[in-house]
């Protein structure tokens, strides 16, 4: 069995070359000399080089669950505070279309991505996110944390990994969210959080609240520190160019009689900006209906202008007071358009439908098996797949959205954080003993191509994965880098399944 959580774009299936078999990999076919992918006036990377390897490429039998997840992706950079999602109903709040009227009861999960990023260079501010959750009937609910895990991008940096590496220990990872899969996989719960929590009717509780910094802490950012607690300043204090205060006559939100000072934009400035990311999975079960909240606040300030910890009631207030976070996502294009020059996906926010994948590959409906390629030739079934990015399959594989914000993603594009759970019943049609390869691999998209799948030269594979993951995806659960390989190995005969 293969269980793995959405990260890549393809399942493998391969027998080893023979000495005498043919080639698996046809003549390298140059880029073209001015190739869309790079803008007007960019030099493009000399010898660019594509091969095609022969194969059959199959749809993944199965399908999604049912589980509802609360799902958290946009805006993914955040330099404004306000509502991330709300699935609380709209009565009551200043914003109604922020807020999407979806329960949760029963068993639900919960991913969550964002990245602050200051708005100028000297820009530090500590930016929060909190997850509220509220029990609106009149007998108390349990909250069960059946697996729970958060990082920050200096926790899970983003390392070259060898193509196979083995992970026994789960300390193998490349980005925070290549660390919180691997973790849930092996059923953790940080220490950060109780095995359940009651929360009283008509009351709600803080499941997160946790920093997002743009400097080094000197305290924990695990999400422990209690409301009110203290960040201590910079040791080495940064001297803004420009600053400008936030007007007292704003809306005040809860008790933040001091709001944090807003650093204005200067004119030119090509110092880089201070940005940090957070990721965080959970698998969560409630014993009756609950509404769900991701909010972003900077730290409030004391007094004397240091950051604390904000309080549950700081949260409430800007959930029922405030409006969606900025600046907005891309609007996605639509899934029915026929016209467009380019095909947006966007970013999710919103409640989609499905948590695991499960699916048994057989050769057809009739037979409980796969059989294994002959020598030398391999076939692939397709993962996480988007629209128009099927490999020539069809099959789109992204949830669908329950509720969403009208300027996000139509699905659940990549399927982060869904579990892929795929029995693979082998079966060795031959007379002598073989060795099969299962791996995963990420080819170039191509809806045209039959029987086969296109990749860059493995020595271009690295400046190929680094575009693709800076410009399409930034952050997300490792979609487009290979960080697991399966090798199965049989001493069956003819007539085994293995």
């Amino acid at each position: 069995m293969l269980t793995v959580l959405s990260l890549l774009s393809f399942a493998q299936i391969v027998a080893p070359v023979q000495a005498n078999a043919a080639p698996l990999v046809a003549p390298a076919l140059p880029l073209p000399a001015h190739s869309s992918r790079y803008p007007q006036g960019v030099a493009v990377p000399q010898h660019q080089a594509e091969v095609i390897r022969p194969q059959d490429v199959r749809a993944l039998p199965g399908q999604l669950d049912s589980v509802p997840v609360f799902n958290s992706n946009s805006p993914e950079v955040v330099q404004s505070e306000g509502i991330l999602l709300s699935t609380f109903p709209p009565e009551g709040m200043r914003q109604s279309s922020a807020h999407l009227n979806f329960p949760f009861e029963g068993r639900f999960d919960l991913f969550a991505h964002h990245i602050a990023r200051g708005i100028n260079p000297d820009d530090r501010r500590t930016l929060f996110m909190g997850v509220v959750v509220y029990n609106p009937g009149t007998a108390p609910v349990t909250l069960k944390i059946l697996q729970g895990v958060s990082y920050l991008s200096q926790d899970a940096p983003f390392t070259d990994l060898p193509a196979y590496v083995a992970n026994p220990a789960g300390a193998v990872f490349a980005g925070p969210g290549s660390r919180i899969t691997t973790e849930v996989l092996r059923e953790q719960r940080q220490s950060q959080w109780p095995e359940e929590i009651t929360i009283p009717p008509k009351q709600a509780k803080l499941l997160m609240n946790v920093p997002i910094p743009l400097r080094q802490l000197t305290v924990p950012t695990d999400g422990t520190l209690p409301p009110g607690y203290l960040i201590p300043r910079p040791t080495t204090a940064v001297t803004p160019r420009a600053v400008r205060v936030a007007s007292t006559s704003a809306m005040t939100l809860g008790n933040r009689t001091n709001q944090p000072s807003l650093p204005a934009e200067p004119a030119f400035d090509n110092r880089p900006l201070a940005v940090n990311g957070r990721s965080a999975l959970m698998r969560l079960s409630s014993s009756d209906k609950v509404y769900v909240a991701s909010l972003s606040m900077y730290a409030p300030r004391d007094g004397t202008g240091n950051e604390r910890v904000p309080n549950l009631s700081e949260w409430l207030n800007l959930l029922v007071s405030g409006g969606l976070a900025g600046p907005r996502d891309r609007r996605p294009t639509a899934p029915d358009a026929r016209a467009y020059l380019r095909f947006f996906y966007g970013r999710v926010s919103g409640v989609s439908q499905g948590s695991q994948w499960t699916a048994l590959a057989t050769d057809s409906a009739e037979v409980d098996h796969v059989t294994i390629p002959k020598p030398g030739q391999e076939f692939s079934y397709v993962i996480s797949t988007v629209e128009h990015n099927t490999f020539g399959t069809e099959q789109i594989q992204s949830a669908p959205m329950l509720v969403r914000y009208p300027d996000t993603a139509y699905r659940a594009n990549g399927n982060y954080g869904v579990l892929y759970n795929i029995s693979l019943p082998l079966y060795n049609n031959t007379d002598t003993t073989q060795t099969v390869n299962v791996m995963l691999q990420t080819p170039l998209q191509d809806e045209q191509l039959e029987d086969g799948l296109r990749f860059r030269l493995p020595r271009l594979i690295k400046s190929f994965l680094e575009e693709r993951f800076v410009s399409a995806i930034l952050m997300t659960l490792g979609f487009l880098k290979p960080v697991m390989c399966m090798w199965c190995s049989s001493g069956g005969k003819k007539g085994n399944l293995w």
